[in-house]
């Protein structure tokens, strides 16, 4: 079985940041219906003429999704482009709305959080 690099990364500590939220992360990405109803509600996702990568839903599930998909068990390079989700992509406004309830915010926050902790933010000096 293919083993991940997680050389950099404090693995524990990020399943430790995790498991305090596991209940909700894993209720949010069940209830998640991917019907995109939230993406209007990004003006991120507006003013970059509605490109899938800006809607909310995208987002947490390419950052939190990834995390607990695995457990926490990321490198730097995964760690890298959840930042690009939670950072780049995200202005952290909290006015993505889900229908579902959702606190889209709230574990985009977690996941920027992490990244955090890790070492990992945004580089604003690259092209």
């Amino acid at each position: 079985m293919f083993k991940k690099n997680t050389a950099g990364v404090d693995t524990a500590r990020v399943r430790e940041r995790l498991e305090k939220h596991r209940k909700k992360m894993k209720l949010s990405l069940k209830a998640c219906a991917h019907c995109t109803l939230c993406a209007e509600s990004c003006f991120l996702y507006m003013a970059r003429d509605k490109d899938p990568k800006y809607t909310p839903s995208y987002k947490f599930i390419n950052s939190i999704g990834i995390l607990y998909k695995t457990n926490g068990n990321v490198d730097k390079v995964t760690l890298g482009e959840i930042r690009d989700n939670v950072w780049e992509r995200c202005a952290l406004c909290t006015r993505c709305y889900c229908p579902l309830g959702i606190d889209i915010p709230e574990m985009i926050a977690l996941a920027r959080s992490i990244c955090r902790e890790q070492g990992v933010y945004p580089q604003y000096d690259r092209e």
